[in-house]
């Protein structure tokens, strides 16, 4: 029995099977992909972004609450409407990040990484071998270690693997001015996609706590996305931009009310 395929949004996808990378298959057309930040599981905020046209989504397992159950279900959700899942872990180490990719994550953000040995660390734990040491598990992020899928889909468990890595994308969090020291050894991995910063902590690791927009830390983040891109790798906000719940809180719903806290009755 072949797998059984559906038509959403414009797009063929595979029921309660992993899909392309969307952040990658738009970039593929030239642009940069949008994606919709969840900072707690709600289904209902996933389908909403679908129904808008976000293209991914993303999730924030260092400072959100997300157990693996609901990572499943957000996975599965945005799967089904053709958006792909990407998530900054609580940390590195690869049996967190593998409860990550086991759920159907398709792109890892690895906190408080200071060196290229955390780097490698990341990117092995996010790429099957030869890449990578990522370890094969039987959840939604290798077809649920369906053979018959994994046969018809991808001509076995090798081609699945190599497919996921095409897929994958691996980011290191540069938020410490360890990282900054050690970036050239960092940005040597292979298999690092890119970096993204973190200003808040960056700052306070340069003697500027609760100061984000510090010209010294702005100056080391640029420092940081020039060298990037000049080693072959991506910066943050090359390949997508964003907004959240937060976002759409501080910004439009505030001024929402305050257009309207005065409205009289009547």
């Amino acid at each position: 029995m072949k797998a059984d395929p559906i038509t959403n949004l414009n797009t063929t996808i595979w029921r309660n099977q992993m899909i392309e990378n969307s952040i990658l298959k738009v970039n593929k057309d030239g642009r940069k992909a949008t994606v919709f930040a969840l900072a707690f599981p709600a289904l209902y905020l996933i389908e909403m972004a679908a129904h808008v046209g976000f293209d991914a989504v993303s999730i924030d397992g260092e400072h959100g609450a997300f157990p693996e159950d609901a990572i499943d279900d957000i996975c599965r959700t945005a799967n089904s409407h053709g958006m792909s899942v990407t998530a900054r872990v609580p940390d590195s180490a690869p049996y967190q990040v593998n409860l990550y990719l086991d759920r159907g994550i398709q792109g890892v953000t690895g906190p408080h990484i200071n060196s290229g040995a955390e780097a490698q660390a990341l990117a092995d734990a996010c790429l099957f071998p030869v890449e990578g040491k990522r370890s094969w598990g039987g959840g939604r992020g290798t077809e649920f270690n369906d053979q018959q899928i994994l046969d018809e889909k991808y001509g076995g468990k090798l081609g699945f693997a190599k497919w996921a890595n095409r897929n994958m994308i691996v980011i290191a969090q540069i938020e410490d001015k360890r990282a900054w020291n050690n970036l050239d050894d960092i940005l040597a991995v292979p298999g690092l996609t890119g970096v993204t910063g973190g200003p808040h902590d960056f700052s306070a690791s340069l003697g500027k706590p609760g100061q984000p927009d510090h010209p010294d830390r702005v100056a080391a983040t640029l420092d940081i996305e020039k060298r990037a891109r000049e080693a072959g790798k991506i910066a943050a906000g090359d390949l997508t931009t964003g907004t959240g719940v937060a976002e759409l809180m501080l910004g439009e719903a505030r001024a929402f009310v305050a257009a309207h806290k005065n409205d009289r009755l009547g």
